[in-house]
């Protein structure tokens, strides 16, 4: 049988924090977070940012009866990476019965801003029929 993985394992992302109201991930920067000029991707940068609001919503919601999923997220792009770690901290600016929404900023390791991010994540009742 094929070992099963997830975007967050191809991408290296590591979780250092994770507590209610606060989640803190590490991920590295190198040739699987790369886009074809040797710079940190975007959208790497992006789904760092939107693992990071979903385990921490995930966090926040009764895992019996509730699961989450990303609704919306939007990024700025500050300063670009070429090797290294980038480190992205989450934190709830909104906590809702429906919807959530996250501020994420990843930093280098000098604490430089590298992207900033929003994501708005939607809480949704398992149907337990």
């Amino acid at each position: 049988m094929a070992k099963k993985t997830s975007l967050v394992d191809v991408l290296g992302i590591k979780f250092t924090l994770l507590e209610k109201g606060k989640v803190i991930a590490t991920m590295p920067v190198d040739e699987r977070t790369h886009q074809p000029f040797g710079l940190l991707h975007g959208g790497a940068s992006v789904a760092l940012a939107e693992t990071v609001a979903s385990m921490g919503a995930y966090e926040l919601v009764d895992k019996q009866t509730q699961v989450v999923v990303g609704l919306e997220i939007n990024a700025n792009h500050i300063r670009s990476k070429k090797d290294g770690v980038v480190t992205a901290k989450g934190t709830v600016l909104h906590q809702g019965k429906t919807t959530m929404v996250w501020d994420i900023k990843i930093t280098d390791e000098q604490d430089r801003l590298i992207c900033v991010s929003r994501c708005t994540i939607a809480v949704l009742n398992i149907n337990n029929d």
